[in-house]
C-alpha cells in the first residue's frame, strides 16, 4: 500500500524565439494538463497521486482531499472515484476505497505547444549560485541555460518556462522540500519530478533524461534531483513550473535575477 506525504500535474510549453533570452545562472552542482471544462469526477489509475491529479485539473491537493474526505497521508487507490468539484450541501461525501485495494502513483495528460517571445536577457552566465527569498522560501534556479519559453496567465498551455541546456546537465530543486511525484506517467512530459516546498508551493521539472530523486525523498534547495533530457519533447530542455495554492504562477517572479 502506498502512502503520500501531507500537504500537487499540469505542465505547459512555449516555443523558443529570437536572440537574447533571459539566462539561468551557471552554478556548480556536485501528466498532460486537462483542457476544457473540468469533469465532475475522476477515476484513479495506476501511477496517479493526489498531487498529480490536483496538478492536472488545477485544484490544490488539500482542496481535493477535503472534497473527497481523504485525510493525511492522502492515500488513494486504483479504481477510486474522486470528486473534482465542491460537493453540494445535499450531496453525500464519497467514501474512501477499502484498505485492501492497491495503491498507485501517477497520471496522464498533454498540452499543445505555442510560441511567444523570449524574456529579454537580464544577466550573463556566471559561476555563482544566486538565491532569492520570497514567501519565506529561499529559491534557486533549477538549471543553467537560456529561458526560451515564457509564462502566460491567460493562454492555455503556457503555465511554466522552458530552459535550454545540454543533455545530462544537472537539474536541481529550486528550494527545500519533499518529492511527491517522480516518474513518467504523463507521456508528453517525459520523466517528471514534482516537489512540495510547503503547504502552499509546489514545483515541477519535466523532460529529464534521468530522475535522481524518488517519491518521499527530502531535498535541499540546489540539490541535484535529475539530469536534463528530451523525454516527451523534441529537444533537450527543462520545462519548469511553480504552483501556489494549486494555481500556476510565473516562475520568474520567484527565481533570482
Amino acid at each position: 500500500m502506498r502512502l503520500f506525504l501531507p500537504a500537487l500535474v499540469m505542465i505547459a510549453f512555449l516555443a523558443a524565439c529570437s536572440s537574447g533570452g533571459r539566462v539561468a545562472p551557471v552554478h556548480h552542482l556536485g501528466a498532460v494538463p486537462h483542457v476544457g471544462p473540468r469533469p465532475s469526477h475522476y477515476t484513479v489509475r495506476r501511477g496517479d497521486t493526489l498531487y498529480s491529479i490536483g496538478w492536472r485539473y488545477g485544484v490544490h491537493y488539500r482542496t481535493l482531499a477535503h472534497w473527497n474526505a481523504i485525510r493525511p497521508p492522502y492515500t488513494i487507490y486504483v479504481g477510486q472515484k474522486l470528486r473534482l468539484n465542491s460537493p453540494s450541501k445535499s450531496a453525500a461525501k464519497p467514501k474512501q476505497a477499502s484498505e485492501n485495494k492497491k495503491s498507485v502513483t501517477k497520471s496522464t495528460a498533454s498540452p499543445p505547444l505555442t510560441k511567444i517571445k523570449a524574456v529579454p536577457a537580464k544577466k550573463a552566465l556566471s559561476l555563482e549560485r544566486p538565491t532569492k527569498v520570497a514567501h519565506g522560501i529561499r529559491w534557486y534556479w533549477p538549471t543553467q541555460g537560456e529561458v526560451i519559453q515564457n509564462f502566460s496567465r491567460t493562454e492555455a498551455g503556457r503555465k511554466g518556462v522552458d530552459i535550454a541546456g545540454e543533455l545530462g546537465q544537472p537539474v536541481v530543486a529550486v528550494a527545500d522540500g519533499k518529492v511527491v511525484y517522480s516518474g513518467r506517467g504523463l507521456p508528453r512530459y517525459g520523466k517528471l519530478i514534482i516537489v512540495k516546498h510547503d503547504a502552499n508551493f509546489l514545483s515541477a521539472y519535466a523532460h529529464n533524461r534521468l530522475l535522481v530523486s524518488k517519491e518521499g525523498d527530502s531535498v535541499k534547495g540546489g540539490q541535484k534531483i535529475a539530469e536534463m533530457g528530451r523525454s516527451g519533447t523534441d529537444r533537450v530542455k527543462l520545462h519548469f513550473e511553480i504552483r501556489h495554492h494549486g494555481q500556476p504562477v510565473d516562475p520568474l517572479r520567484y527565481l533570482p535575477e
